[in-house]
């Protein structure tokens, strides 16, 4: 019997040794997965700052991989679906890269829709939460957009007639139905593919913000860059992006790093990272303006531009999404209060 009840307590104290151990919590390693450079102001000054707030917030917890360039295989139009598959475990891209698919948030890339980038991905990111429908299969970690889009292009664009029949590239169908609009012609490709289009006369001219010159080297491939002068749209419109995370990948996380991820996504981020891009336009203009000739689309030509490509292009979005079954004018209308309140 003393044998006996010497095996229990040692037992016993085995036993209580070790639930006094501290449990090792789970560790999670995620792919982030993209289709700029890593020079890109996207992966550098974006995703690398955001990855490394999660890891310290998570206390090395969560731990983010990211692979830019596309380095884990496919195409850009495909990233979206890597997330939603699990394939990858987050994404940056654009949801215009699928036409048709994404098409309620497509009402910010209208023309002069949008004219700070601010209020711009403040009231993407609060109209995504009225209207997320699409986004379903996601969770949606924050919308934003680019600084805007001007014209690169190898000869000077002074008048609107000098947009005539130019080849123009565009990522999305909305700014594919802008350049039809103009008199030139879309022709669609994922940025990655401006040098090479710009270097075999593909196109005779692009339409990205000053920001990706810099990685893509289009200054060396361009002479002028065009915006528009006018007070309120200095450019005439712009792109719309997503950082999509797989939902069952969220979904494993324990409640306290859901937190985490909650908390550095949508409005918490949609100021930081706009004040991020409008930044990186300051080096991409500098550049610019060395290199080859800045140009501002003078202000009767602004009228005239406005008066081609807005309301027509609208309305065509608008057929679109009442052919869906939403009222396209009022989500037009909605968009341009929610930008006016986030301009104050």
């Amino acid at each position: 019997m003393r044998f006996t009840g010497l095996v229990f307590g040692i037992a016993v104290s085995v036993l209580i040794v070790v639930s006094t151990q501290p449990v090792q919590a789970q560790e999670f390693r995620l792919k982030l997965h993209h289709f700029l450079s890593p020079l890109s102001h996207g992966h550098a000054e974006m995703l690398v700052p955001w990855a490394k707030t999660i890891e310290t917030q998570s206390k090395g917890l969560i731990k983010i991989d990211i692979f830019p360039s596309m380095q884990l295989g496919g195409r850009p139009p495909q990233l979206i679906d890597q997330a939603r598959d699990g394939v990858v475990d987050i994404v940056w891209t654009l949801p215009g890269y699928t036409p048709g698919r994404f098409t309620l948030t497509e009402v910010f890339e209208l023309p002069f829709m949008h004219s700070s980038t601010v209020a711009t991905n403040r009231a993407l990111n609060e109209y995504v939460a009225r209207h997320g429908e699409e986004f379903a299969d996601y969770k949606i970690i924050v919308m934003h957009v680019h600084a805007g889009q001007l014209f690169h292009s190898n000869d000077p664009i002074e008048t609107v007639g000098d947009l005539k029949d130019l080849k123009i590239r565009t990522p999305t169908r909305t700014g594919g139905w802008l350049i039809e609009a103009m008199g030139a012609v879309p022709i669609g490709a994922p940025v990655p593919q401006i040098p090479e289009m710009l270097s075999r006369k593909i196109v005779d001219a692009v339409m990205i913000p000053y920001e990706v010159t810099l990685p893509l080297k289009v200054d060396e491939l361009v002479d002028y860059h065009t915006e528009l002068d006018d007070p309120v749209y200095p450019r005439i419109n712009t792109s719309t992006f997503v950082i999509a995370m797989n939902k069952a990948t969220y979904a494993k996380l324990p409640p306290d790093l859901q937190k985490i991820i909650d908390d550095n996504s949508g409005q918490a981020i949609a100021g930081w990272i706009a004040e991020g891009w409008d930044a990186a336009e300051i080096p991409g203009r500098e550049n610019a303006a060395k290199s080859g000739e800045t140009v501002s689309l003078p202000p009767e030509e602004v009228a005239k531009l406005r008066a081609m490509v807005e309301q027509p292009v609208i309305d065509r979005w608008v057929a679109q999404m009442d052919a869906k079954g939403y009222d396209g004018n009022a989500l037009v209308a909605e968009a341009r209060a929610l930008l006016e309140k986030h301009k104050q």
